[in-house]
């Protein structure tokens, strides 16, 4: 959608909503002045400033759940302008975000990362969340690509610290960002517009709409609600015009047996020139959200009803999030500026169907709720840079040493790019029962099943040596057959792959989940409860289909390739891709209450996340016996979580002030760790084992003071200290290596040892994405003024500090020219970022002049060599405008 029609579709709904308000039938006001209390109504708190959340699966306040937690009002979320999950970020200390874009990112509680990388792939081989994401009960989490859900018409957000395994299960190890719904209302007419535009420093203008109704249909009876939304972000980033000259320093010279120095023009295709000029273009990465929700909720009879609701989102994310500090052919660039050179975007949309019934017998309420979900993502990117490296080269040159014929050497264009096509399944079923809340025994029981199916099809293309036809063989020219799918195997898109396709994978994986879960608290004093529960899982994983590969031992002068060599495997005949995971998680805590309005509470929780499965055994890293050392594991174990808190919370000086203390010490056991390092001998895929230990100390505070009438002034800050606690060295497991059993230190490579890197990091360094300091504050201001308009100002400041992108022995890209990984370790400085706000409210009406990162400040959320060259993901610049809303 271009950003004239969303303007023009903005100011024209808006329009009519200002109209419509105008014009609003009395009736409407008649009918929805008595609001007759619902269920809903009688569990809110009377007053506005109490959170009511469902944390531990019962309606409580905020204050009296004895866990870290933050929530976000309905109102508080206008109030922010949130509306992604990169603006929820500002004002969720102890959570960090690894993120390629819109839907491509990977949530972290706590410093509980193992690093992050590219989404190429990530399909396929990243592990599972640690972080569980909700919308209501249907889990929205997915590996390196969380969903990324827009805010508009939600009752609220909730942000769960630590594990939640017990009533949320294996994805929730680390925590769970919750975002919950509003329901219908029975007997109730009401609903509210929302249009804004304004502009972008350096960048294209933004445009955004939403509309939520409710409407009654039968009395106290039948219900709907429906919300629609179409917000469009302007680009930012300008894929400026870069040539592309093969060099001396592209590590993949050592083919030509000339000294390791590039060719010359005679000896590459169209003389060595290539440029990315039909992409150059400002602005270059816009970004649509498009979608909407409509729910009804049946009122069966006092006791029973049943709510079904449908989501639809549609994101659509063009060109790049990233931009390059060093251009691709070694040229310096200006700020918010790449070189792409193949066309580049990632369309991410979903469908969910929910439904919730809800009983109450006897005082005991039961609760069914189940969900399904279907996801397609499509992405292109631009993998020009990884013709710079040994592994692009051997796909674009020819003759020499390459394998590919053994005349002169000769290269090809080095333009390339990945493409990655999924689609998911996400298919849940709950059902609890929770006994009275006012008895001195209060329990919840219950049962989980869980299907996740992931269909992957992801194609590296990046192979520009000429495709083979009858005429080219026959006249002995160097040319590559068409890879394919592996015969025989599970395929979502079997058969052949496409020309200039060199490596991929069409696999499917996923689990099947059974759970069951059960949480008891005791009064043993009015004011002193203690709480146990646990939880049962039984996970069974899957995983099927196919890597194909294009070697020139069995794709040289042949138009299709021989399904031989290593690279090509056949996943369904493996027998170790089906692993069950079966065990207990638990949970206790002790709440204490010496007088109304403060709680201290002393907790103790597990979490955990199930293992998966690599796409095949390889043999890597040669000792001096000529034996492979290491098997690369055709799998992964789960990795556990245990988690030791205290916290204390309070209400001061006749509830002006609120403050929240915590304090936590966790140990995350057999880290999850996914690893790529063709340069040190890892071999040119990538897979995932598991790692190191390490403990984590914390604490955390929250505070709302109210000074005086109309100030609010709102804070949280976190101080996290994650170190690795033990050292584990990579241990020779190939039986026929004369290391076998010991570590492993060097390989051999040409007949010399060269020293291995281990992946796992060194004891006392810290977590990535784990900075030591976050915080936010916030000031707001409400006050009276003339013709009953009521004026408000809002400004925060949020700061985030300096972290890593990967673990301690990664290699680091200081100074790197031409990655040889695209796991390279950089360190992200911190930041601050400063919003403001002013407006009125005058009647149904609220006007918002708004303006965010009001330093304009470019720093990075994410540094990372994923696609061979260094990138950073810069935080979205300053962006302004105005907000009008109506409410009838």
């Amino acid at each position: 959608m271009k950003t004239t029609n969303t303007v023009f579709k903005t100011g024209l709904l808006l329009s009519c909503a200002i109209g419509f308000g105008l014009a609003s039938n009395p009736a409407f006001a008649a009918d929805a002045a008595p609001a007759p209390a619902d269920a809903a109504a009688t569990d809110a708190p009377t007053d506005s400033s109490v959170i009511i959340v469902t944390a531990q699966r019962r309606n409580e306040s905020i204050q009296d759940v004895p866990m870290t937690l933050q929530a976000f009002s309905a109102d508080t979320l206008s109030k922010l302008n949130v509306t992604t999950f990169n603006d929820l970020l500002k004002f969720t200390p102890n959570v960090t975000f690894g993120s390629n874009g819109p839907g491509q990112g990977a949530i972290f509680m706590r410093g509980l990362s193992a690093g992050f990388a590219g989404n190429q792939s990530s399909a396929s081989i990243a592990p599972f969340p640690n972080v569980a994401l909700y919308l209501d009960d249907q889990s929205m989490q997915f590996p390196a690509r969380n969903a990324d859900v827009y805010v508009a018409d939600l009752e609220r957000v909730e942000v769960l610290e630590g594990p939640q395994g017990t009533l949320f299960g294996g994805g929730a190890q680390a925590g769970v960002v919750r975002y919950i719904t509003n329901k219908p209302k029975q007997n109730v007419w009401e609903g509210k517009i929302e249009g804004s535009f304004g502009g972008t420093s350096n960048g294209a203008a933004n445009a955004a709409f939403n509309a939520a109704i409710n409407i009654p249909l039968i009395q106290d009876k039948l219900a709907i609600r429906a919300v629609v939304y179409d917000d469009h972000h302007g680009g930012y980033i300008d894929n400026v015009q870069s040539t592309f000259h093969r060099s001396d320093a592209d590590t993949g010279n050592f083919y030509f047996n000339n000294g390791n120095k590039a060719l010359p023009a005679s000896q590459q295709s169209n003389s060595g020139q290539y440029n990315n000029y039909p992409l150059v273009k400002r602005d270059y990465n816009p970004i649509d959200y498009v979608g909407g929700r409509i729910a009804a909720q049946w009122d069966i009879n006092p006791d029973w009803n049943l709510l079904v609701t449908e989501t639809f989102q549609d994101v659509d994310a063009e060109g790049t999030f990233s931009t390059y500090p060093i251009g691709s052919d070694f040229q310096k660039l200006g700020k918010l500026q790449t070189t792409t050179f193949s066309p580049s975007w990632n369309r991410d949309k979903f469908w969910n169907t929910a439904w919730t019934i809800n009983g109450n017998v006897g005082g005991f309420k039961l609760t069914y709720t189940g969900a399904y979900m279907t996801r397609h993502m499509s992405e292109q990117q631009d993998y020009t840079n990884y013709s710079r490296t040994a592994g692009g080269m051997y796909y674009q040159c020819t003759g020499g040493g390459t394998g590919w014929g053994n005349g002169a050497p000769y290269c090809y264009s080095p333009v390339a790019y990945w493409e990655d096509t999924v689609r998911s399944t996400h298919q849940s079923h709950e059902f609890r029962v929770a006994t009275p809340d006012d008895k001195r025994i209060r329990a919840i029981v219950g049962a989980y099943w869980e299907s996740f199916k992931i269909y992957d099809v992801m194609n590296f293309d990046y192979k520009t040596i000429p495709a083979c036809t009858t005429s080219l063989i026959a006249a002995n020219a160097a040319c590559s057959g068409v890879v394919q799918t592996v015969p025989g195997s599970t395929a979502t898109r079997p058969g052949l792959r496409d020309t200039n396709t060199a490596f991929g994978e069409d696999l499917q994986r996923g689990y099947n989940q059974l759970a069951f879960f059960g949480s008891v608290d005791f009064d043993i004093l009015p004011n002193l409860t203690i709480t146990g529960g646990t939880r049962y899982y039984n996970y069974k994983a899957f995983e099927t289909g196919s890597q194909y590969q294009t070697y020139a031992g069995n794709c040289y002068q042949v138009v299709v390739c021989a399904v031989a060599g290593g690279g090509n495997a056949n996943i369904d005949l493996r027998t170790d891709t089906s692993p069950r995971y079966t065990g207990f998680k638990s949970k206790g805590v002790i709440t204490w209450k010496p007088k109304d309005g403060t709680m201290v509470y002393a907790l103790f929780s597990q979490g955990f996340r199930p293992g998966g499965s690599n796409r095949r055994v390889v043999p890597v890293l040669p000792g001096s016996d000529g034996n492979a050392q290491l098997l690369r594991p055709g799998g992964w174990a789960p990795d556990t979580l245990t988690n030791w808190e205290a916290g204390f919370k309070t209400d001061l000086f006749d509830r002006k002030v609120t403050l929240n203390l915590s304090a936590y010490y966790m140990k995350w056991q057999s880290v999850q760790f996914g690893f790529f390092n063709p340069a040190g001998g890892f071999g040119n895929t990538s897979f995932v084992t598991n790692g190191p230990d390490y403990h984590i100390k914390g604490v955390e505070a929250q505070f709302t003071a109210r000074p005086v009438t109309g100030l609010t002034v709102m804070g949280s800050a976190t101080y996290n200290k994650s170190e690795q606690a033990n050292e584990p060295c990579l241990i020779a497991n190939n039986p026929a290596s004369n290391n076998f059993g010991k570590c492993i230190t060097t390989y051999i490579k040409g007949g010399v040892a060269v020293p291995v890197q281990s992946p796992f990091g060194a004891k006392g360094t810290v977590t990535p994405f784990s900075p030591e300091f976050q915080g936010n504050i916030r000031v707001r201001y409400d006050w009276n003024g003339k013709a009953d308009i009521n004026w408000f100002a809002n400004a925060g400041l949020t700061y985030t500090g300096s972290m890593y992108n990967q673990p301690s022995t990664y290699p680091s890209g200081d100074g790197v020219v031409v990655p040889g990984t695209t796991l390279l370790r950089y360190k992200m400085d911190g930041y601050a970022i400063v919003d403001a706000s002013f407006g009125f409210k005058k009647d149904k009406y609220t006007v918002t002049v708004f303006g965010e990162n009001l330093a304009n400040t470019a720093a990075s959320t994410f540094t990372t060599s994923a696609q061979f060259i260094k990138a950073e993901v810069p935080v979205r610049p300053r962006i302004y405008g105005v907000k009008v809303g109506v409410q009838f």
